[in-house]
């Protein structure tokens, strides 16, 4: 479909704030239809004449703020919005710029929304993308409009292969790397490569869409208990799995940096009989605050048994949607038999650009600038969560984008959410991450991002927490 947006030059307000505004009205008033599939973003920045991360920033908003969602191979469409209050709040939203340093604007019945989902973009370098952009569009690169190598493009798979040896060490070739749009689109491939009698093995609490993918596969996932060390081997040996998922650089979402020797452990598991495999996702292993970052599981397997993958979507942006895997050879020969035949879903534009982007040593700077905008806002969240110590276990905070609060007075999780709510906080509960609820043996945990919100929202959403939490008394 195409919309008619009325840009304004002279409106006062930024282009994508023009059309996050126009889109929101429209999908609140009824005029875009629950399920309406939207144009893509480089179809409507054509449409409209403008750049393209113009309309990315506008879809990403609307895509944190619920109103519509991306599907894989699909693309975007609306939500169902019920109960939305209106307020003379929104008025004045509308005049004031969301993307001002943070990229955000708030729901409107949280005056601080702590998602462990956000990452903040205020620091994004948007006029060298868009110089890489538009010289890559200017340039007469026609073989970009062909089909490319459906692993992806190979001098960007070279680049992604150099970063990850040097930043994670993964020892890989080029020829192992496949290149995709999300995680989730590479872990429905490689169900394509992997039989389907697997029984695959998912830290528990866990990352629930890897979880959502694998049922709506119809694998067999069973959870297995974690201790403060990530993944229980015994109790992985006895689940008769022959596949694990595991996050040992920052396990979502309890925050567990795997140690060296729990890696080992598992590793040995794998070797014990053949066709084990462990799929390390390293999603955010970025961002670490205390001594240095934790090399790649990968990179300790002397068998070629980890599958592993990652992502730019914590990095740079979750708009950019494109993630890799690298595959262990044995598997590599699979997918060349099997799925070698799909086209890669990422556009050879977007590659090209984002390699550009990280050999011209960008993405480093990026990386560097965003670790000390994090750390910053990491380090007033911990400072003023001291406060909290009376009655809550503060975890999970030498690395990733979130924290975990454990209350002590046995307090129900139910009761820490909605009290934060009815103050104005969004807070999320440790169980929502639970395969099943019957398997959840922690006490009442809630989960605290604080990658989108400033460093101001950070210190009020503690405030307005300390007193809906009666922590004074």
């Amino acid at each position: 479909m195409e919309l008619m947006i009325p840009l304004k030059n002279q409106a006062g307000l930024p282009y994508y704030i023009q059309i996050y505004n126009y889109m929101k009205e429209e999908i609140k008033k009824g005029n875009l239809k629950p399920s309406t599939r939207l144009p893509s973003t480089r179809l409507l920045a054509e449409h409209l004449k403008i750049s393209r991360s113009t309309t990315q920033m506008a879809y990403e908003q609307l895509l944190s703020e619920g109103y519509i969602e991306a599907v894989p191979y699909k693309g975007y469409y609306v939500l169902k919005i019920d109960g939305l209050v209106h307020t003379g709040q929104e008025q004045r939203e509308k005049e004031i710029p969301f993307f001002s340093k943070s990229f955000r604007e708030k729901k409107k019945e949280y005056e601080v929304d702590f998602s462990p989902r956000g990452i903040d973009l205020g620091a994004f370098p948007f006029n060298t993308w868009r110089k890489i952009s538009k010289n890559t569009l200017v340039d007469d690169n026609r073989e970009l409009f062909l089909t490319g190598d459906p692993q992806g493009e190979v001098s960007f798979r070279e680049t992604i292969r150099t970063y990850l040896h040097s930043a994670r060490g993964v020892n890989c070739s080029v020829d192992q790397i496949i290149v995709g749009a999300g995680s989730e689109y590479l872990l429905m491939l490689l169900s394509q490569i992997l039989t389907d009698s697997r029984i695959i093995a998912m830290e528990n609490p866990t990352y629930k869409q890897a979880y959502r993918v694998f049922d709506s596969l119809n694998y067999h996932v069973v959870p297995v208990y974690m201790d403060n060390q990530g993944m229980n081997v015994e109790l992985l040996e006895k689940s008769g799995a022959d596949t694990a998922y595991v996050m040992p650089s920052h396990q979502y979402p309890t925050g567990i940096v795997m140690p060296v020797k729990r890696r080992q452990e598992l590793l040995l598991w794998a070797y014990k009989k053949e066709g084990r495999y462990l799929i390390e996702d390293d999603y955010d292993s970025e961002f670490r605050y205390k001594g240095q970052p934790i090399p790649a599981l990968q990179g300790m397997d002397q068998q070629e048994r980890v599958i592993y993958i990652g992502t730019f979507s914590k990095s740079i942006a979750p708009a950019i949607r494109v993630s890799y895997m690298v595959l262990p050879d044995a598997l590599l020969s699979l997918y060349r038999k099997k799925v070698s035949f799909y086209a890669s879903t990422v556009s050879r534009i977007d590659q090209k650009i984002l390699n550009q982007f990280m050999a011209e040593g960008h993405y480093e700077r990026h990386l560097n600038r965003m670790r000390a905008v994090y750390k910053s806002k990491h380090d007033v969240l911990v400072s003023e969560l001291k406060a909290f110590e009376s009655q809550f276990i503060i975890q999970g905070e030498y690395a990733g984008l979130h924290l975990l609060l454990t209350d002590k007075k046995n307090r129900t999780e139910k009761f820490l959410v909605e009290k934060a709510g009815e103050a104005g906080v969004k807070v999320y509960g440790m169980s929502g991450y639970f395969i099943h609820q019957e398997h959840n043996p922690y006490p009442p945990t809630v989960v605290l991002g604080f990658a989108s919100l400033t460093e101001a929202e950070i210190i009020k959403g503690l405030s307005l927490l300390y007193n809906a939490w009666e922590l004074s008394e």
